[in-house]
Order: C-alpha cells, then structure tokens, then sequence
C-alpha cells in the first residue's frame, strides 16, 4: 500500500496507507458506531458529500455482498478505517472492501487513529477534510481548498443522471428503489394492498422492502413530485424517505408537503430527512447538530411509555422540538443529547421519526412503526 493523508480544515495531518482509487477527495468528515453494516453505510445516499470514518477498528472482515446494497452506488466522498481486512470470510460473500471502493471510485485511507479522530470531530464538531493518497508536500496549499468546501444540492445530486453514472463493472448489483416497483395486489389477508407513494430523497431500499413485506403496492416518485401529481395518484399512504443535506435546503420540496398536509387526507409517514422537512413544513425549525448522529447504537425514549429503544441513525441536523405547532405532539426523545426523534401530528393523519425504523444492519427494535403507518391508513380508509 502507498502512503495517504487525511487533512483537516484546522490543519491537523493523519498519515495512513491508501486503500480503494487513488487522488484526492473533500468531504464533511463524519464517525459512525455502527459494529457492523458497513455495505449499507456505503451505499446509504444520505452520506452524500461526507467522508465517512468508521470507529470500529476492523472493517471488511464479511465482504460485500450485493443484495444487501441501500441503493445502486455509494455515494460517500472518502472512506476511512482504522484496520481493513483484505481476507474476508463468509458464505454470502461477493467481494473482498477494497476492491469494492476502486471499483465505485472511492478514495480512502486506513491504519490511522480512528479513535482520536473521532475524539477530534466529538470535541471541535464535523468538520471538512481531504484524503490525498501519495506523498503530500504543502499543507496549506490544501487548507483554503478544504475550508470552502459546502455540501449543495444534496438530494438533487443523489437522484440526477448527470451526476450519478450507470453502475460499473465490479460495482453495485441490483437495481435503485426508484427502479424497484411492488409487484403483490393483494395482502396476506386477502384484502387490497395498500398504495403507497414513497418520495424517493436519497431513500434506502430498504424502507420499500419494510412496505412490500407488509403486502404494501409501493410507487417511487422523485423529490420534486408536485402535490398535485401525488393527489391525483390516489394513494392510501405517503412515505417521506430519509435523504443528504440540510433539510432547509430544500425548499420547493418543503412547500409541496405542506400542500399535502393542508390537503390532510392521505396519511404521511416521514423518516430522517422525511421527518425534518416534514416538521419545517408544518412551521417548526431545524438545527445543525455539532456532530450528528451516526450509528447503531442511539438509545430513544418513547414520550408516552417511558419506553427506551435502541435505534440507527444517521443525520446531522435536528428537529427543534420548541418550535413544533400546537398541533404537534413531540413522540420520541434522543437519551443522550435531548434532541427531538419524533413527532405526531393532532390535526392530519401523520407521524415521522428521526431514526431509522428499516434498519439493516441494525436494531429492528422500531420497526412496529411500519405496522402503526399501516393501521393509520386502515383507519383512515373506513
């Protein structure tokens, strides 16, 4: 392996060995926890524009395997480990990590300390970085470069042909949930499956998995579906998927949800960015949180039960729980920071959630809010 660098906008330098494509890269550098799933972490769309460290020390020990891909490439701006393991071992394995990030042109770099630089980004909050793979000769030559770094149209760029190519060989198998329509008419009840419309900004395969599990004929529109088309659709249920960037960013999209909610007869259901634009568009405000939450591991508490659950998540900005409406009920609380993870709505048929409910790799603990979606609709429809 060739040497690599990490360097950060405050000028600090990790020297490691270059793993995946080689050259250079600027991202947002971010940790997540999670212990295992790092196929999904990489080809999750909402760590668009980030360059992802992972702080368990080994990654690539099971391989890459293709079926359990979030969407049709990885969408990560750099990649770093602290140990990557270029022998993998398991039955379902397809390909060895390394390989993977060349393929999808993915630069990254390993044998650093991950654990300082996670105590780094938890003490001085995200901060932008650039992996350089090679021999580095000027530091401050970078530093202007790194610190004007933004993250722009994040849930356009996830969706556009322009900017996201064909899938390559030795890439992503499978197909974007965009592509993937439910084929089942009929529920394990023999009733009518119920329609539902899921706004694909950056969605993870996954949550239409969750909705066909459940006998659910899914439809996936793109971000900027109008209210109108959607109305005009007559689903039985709204899904608002999870998605990059700062969900303020968005607002075109936000003014189309609102129409909906104004509209307030079809049930929503909002996950991560789902669940942050949904509550800018029924007046409450977001925040940028110092380093996110990335992981899963983060312990919520049901408002109402007392109940604790540990969830997946994956964001970097907060619904302000006080500025939600009067007509909205604050329905889960993040244990270790306060933050709002929930919120219901008295007024409309909807509800959303910070989290991840569709979590794979990652605790299934919330995944009944599927079923409490598809009860809404139920209610809704008699």
């Amino acid at each position: 392996m060739s040497k690599a660098y990490l360097v950060l906008a405050d000028g600090s330098i990790f020297e490691g060995k270059s793993i995946g494509a080689q050259g250079k890269t600027i991202g947002e550098t971010v940790f997540t926890t999670g212990m295992t799933g790092y196929v999904e972490t990489l080809t999750d769309p909402s760590y668009y524009g980030q360059i992802v460290t992972q702080t368990f020390p080994l990654i690539g020990n099971y391989g890459i395997e293709n079926e359990d891909f979030e969407s049709r490439k990885s969408f990560v701006s750099g990649y770093i480990v602290r140990e990557l393991c270029d022998g993998p071992s398991n039955f379902r394995c397809q390909g060895d990590l390394d390989s993977f990030l060349k393929a999808q042109g993915i630069i990254g770099i390993c044998g650093i300390d991950t654990r300082a630089l996670t105590k780094k980004l938890r003490e001085s909050g995200v901060m932008n970085g650039m992996i350089l793979s090679g021999e580095i000769r000027d530091v401050e030559e970078h530093l202007e470069e790194i610190r004007a770094y933004t993250i722009k149209d994040a849930v356009k760029s996830v969706q556009d042909a322009s900017v996201v190519p064909e899938p390559v060989e030795g890439g992503v198998a499978g197909v974007s949930p965009a592509e993937r329509v439910a084929t089942n008419e009929v529920g394990a009840q023999g009733e009518a499956s119920p329609s539902i419309c899921l706004f694909d900004f950056g969605a993870k395969a996954n949550i239409q998995r969750e909705l066909e599990k459940r006998g659910c004929k899914v439809t996936v529109v793109p971000f900027d579906t109008t209210a109108e088309k959607v109305i005009s659709m007559n689903p039985d249920g709204i899904m608002l998927s999870n998605g990059p960037g700062d969900p303020a960013e968005n607002v075109g999209v936000i003014e189309e949800i609102r129409k909906l909610c104004d509209y307030g007869k079809i049930p929503v259901f909002g996950i991560c960015l789902g669940h942050q634009m949904l509550s800018l568009a029924r007046g409450a405000k977001t925040c940028r949180l110092k380093y996110g939450h990335r992981g899963g591991n983060h312990p919520v508490k049901d408002v109402k039960s007392g109940r604790v659950y540990i969830t997946s998540q994956n964001h970097g900005y907060a619904v302000e729980a006080s500025t939600l409406p009067d007509f909205a009920r604050e329905t889960f609380v993040n244990l270790n920071d306060g933050t709002c993870e929930g919120v219901e709505y008295t007024d409309i048929p909807a509800f959303s959630v910070q989290f991840h409910p569709e979590a794979c790799g990652g605790p299934h603990d919330t995944n009944f809010l599927f079923d409490r979606f598809l009860e809404m609709i139920k209610n809704a429809t008699k």
